[in-house]
C-alpha cells in the first residue's frame, strides 16, 4: 500500500465503505444511524425509569498527580470494561455484517480504546489547559508521531475507522441540539455552505485547468475542497469517471490540509478574540473533513472553558455552529455535485471518448450522507423529551441525567476518530502529488478561509452569536 492511499485507513476500505449499496443496513452510513440512536433510545428508556446511562459513559476525572490518575482509572476499571464491550458490541456488529474481519478489529480497536483512554486521562490534568493539552490534539498528534515513525502491522488498520467514528459521534452529537435550533439556523448554515462550496469548487477546478490537470482530476479536488473531503472525493470520482489515482491524490490533500487547520483555526480564532459560536461556523466553513473539524471545534470549545470568560460564547457553541455549518450546511452539497458532475460528464466531457455516466435524481440519494438523517432524528427526539420540561428542569434534570451521558459517550467517538486520523496519515505522501494539484487546492484553501472568515465574522455574526449565549 502506498504512502498516498495510506493518507484514510486504506483506500481500498475507504473507497468500499463509501460506494453507495441499497438497503438500511447495507453501508457504514446506516449503520452510524442505527448505533447511534440504539444508545439515545437506551438513554431515554433508563431515564424514563429514574435510571442514567452515566454509569456506563465514564470518563476521567480532574487529578493533580500520577498517583490519582492510576487511581482513578483503577477504581472505575468495571466501567471501563463495560464501555469496551458496548462499544465493540455496537461496532462489531455493524462490521461483521459488512463482511469485515472482527478477528482483526476487536484487537486493533482495543488498542485503540486504551490509547483514547490514556489521552483522555492525560487531558484531565489540572495542568492542561496552561499547555493546551486538549484531548483532540493530543490524540491527533500522538497519532501522527506513531503513524510517521513506526511502521503499523496491516491487521492495525481494521480498526481505524476514521469515517466510522465521525458518522457515530455526529448522530449522538444530535441529542446536544434542539430541533428549533436547527430551523433557526439551518437556513443560514445552507445559505452560507452554498457560497462557500460553489466559490471554493470554481476556484480549484478553474486553477486546476490554468495549470494543465485533466477536468476531471480539476473536478475532484474542486468538489474534495467544496463539501467533506473524503467522501466528497469519491463520490465526484465515481461521477465523472476520474483515475482511481485521482481520488486518492484528492483525499491526500484533503487529509493534509484538514490536519493544518485543525492548528491554524482555532488558533487564529483565539488571536483574533473570536466567540464560539463565530468560531465554530469559521471553521466549519473552512476545514476539509468532518473529523478534523470537530477536533478543531472543540479544541477551541475547551480553550474557552478554562480561559475564565476570556472568550466569548458558551463552550459548547463552537461544536455546535461548527456542526450546523459543516453537517447541516455543507455536506448535503455531496450528492448534488455528484449529480451535477455526473450529468456535465455524460452530456459534454465523454462526447468524446463515447463514455457514458449515468446522470438521476437516484444519484442525490445514493451519495446524501445518510448520518445527517440520524443527526436529525436524535435532535427530534430530544427536542420532544425536552418539550415535556420547563427550561430549569431542563438543565437542572434532563441535562445531567440523559444529555450529558450521551455527550461523554461522543467524545470518546470523537476521539477515537482523532486518533485514528493520525495513525492513518503519512506526511510524506505529499512528495507522490506533484506541485500543481497542490498548488490548485492550496488556491483553493486560501479563498475558503477567507470567504468563511467574512461570512462567519461580518455578514452572518449576529446569528451564529445567538448560539453562544
Amino acid at each position: 500500500m502506498s504512502d498516498v492511499t495510506q493518507a484514510l485507513p486504506g483506500k481500498r476500505r475507504a473507497i468500499e465503505s463509501s460506494v453507495p449499496r441499497g438497503g438500511l443496513f447495507a453501508n457504514e452510513d446506516w449503520w452510524s444511524v442505527w448505533i447511534g440512536l440504539t444508545v439515545i433510545v437506551v438513554a431515554w428508556v433508563l431515564f424514563a425509569n429514574g435510571s442514567s446511562l452515566k454509569w456506563l459513559a465514564v470518563a476521567p476525572a480532574k487529578w493533580k498527580t500520577l498517583a490519582e490518575a492510576g487511581q482513578g482509572i483503577a477504581s472505575h476499571w468495571p466501567n471501563y470494561l463495560a464501555l469496551f464491550a458496548t462499544f465493540a458490541l455496537l461496532l462489531g456488529t455493524a462490521l461483521a455484517v459488512l463482511g469485515q474481519s472482527l478477528s482483526r478489529f476487536l484487537p486493533s480497536f482495543l488498542i485503540l480504546f486504551v490509547a483514547s483512554l490514556l489521552i483522555f486521562t492525560a487531558s484531565a490534568w489540572n495542568q492542561a489547559a496552561r499547555y493546551n493539552l486538549e484531548a483532540p490534539l493530543i490524540a491527533l498528534l500522538l497519532g501522527l508521531l506513531v503513524s510517521n515513525t513506526v511502521t503499523l502491522p496491516e491487521w492495525f488498520q481494521s480498526g481505524l475507522r476514521v469515517e466510522f467514528y465521525i458518522k457515530v459521534g455526529i448522530v449522538l452529537l444530535g441529542a446536544t441540539l434542539p430541533l428549533t435550533l436547527l430551523v433557526w439556523a439551518g437556513p443560514v448554515a445552507v445559505g452560507q455552505a452554498t457560497i462557500v462550496s460553489l466559490a471554493t469548487f470554481f476556484t480549484i477546478f478553474f486553477a486546476g485547468k490554468a495549470l494543465g490537470l485533466d477536468k476531471r482530476f480539476a473536478a475532484v479536488l474542486g468538489v474534495g475542497g467544496a463539501v467533506c473531503g473524503v467522501s466528497a472525493s469519491i463520490a465526484a470520482g465515481g461521477a465523472v469517471r476520474a483515475k482511481r489515482e485521482h481520488a486518492s491524490m484528492a483525499i491526500t490533500l484533503v487529509v493534509v490540509w484538514a490536519i493544518v487547520m485543525i492548528f491554524v483555526l482555532p488558533f487564529a480564532s483565539r488571536a483574533l478574540g473570536l466567540s464560539t459560536a463565530v468560531a465554530g461556523a469559521w471553521i466549519g466553513t473552512s476545514e476539509f473533513a468532518d473529523a478534523a473539524g470537530i477536533a478543531a471545534a472543540q479544541a477551541y470549545g475547551d480553550v474557552a472553558r478554562n480561559a475564565g470568560g476570556a472568550i466569548a460564547g458558551a463552550p459548547d457553541a463552537a461544536v455546535q455552529a461548527f456542526t450546523l455549518m459543516k453537517v447541516v450546511g455543507r455536506d448535503i452539497w455531496i450528492g448534488i455535485w455528484a449529480f451535477a458532475l455526473a450529468w456535465v460528464a455524460a452530456t459534454r466531457w465523454n462526447s468524446e471518448s463515447g463514455v457514458r455516466a449515468k446522470a438521476d435524481a437516484r444519484e442525490i440519494w445514493a451519495r446524501f450522507p445518510k448520518f445527517v438523517i440520524g443527526f436529525v432524528l436524535a435532535s427530534a427526539l430530544v427536542t420532544w423529551i425536552a418539550s415535556h420540561y420547563s427550561l430549569a428542569d431542563y438543565r437542572k434534570i434532563v441535562t445531567p441525567d440523559l444529555v450529558a451521558p450521551i455527550s461523554a459517550l461522543r467524545t470518546w467517538a470523537f476521539t477515537f476518530c482523532f486518533l485514528s486520523i493520525g495513525l492513518t496519515t503519512r506526511l510524506r505522501s505529499l512528495t507522490a502529488i506533484g506541485w500543481r494539484p497542490l498548488l490548485a487546492f492550496t488556491i483553493g484553501v486560501a479563498v475558503n478561509v477567507v470567504i468563511g472568515y467574512v461570512l462567519s465574522v461580518h455578514v452572518f455574526a449576529d446569528y451564529w452569536n445567538g448560539l453562544g449565549g
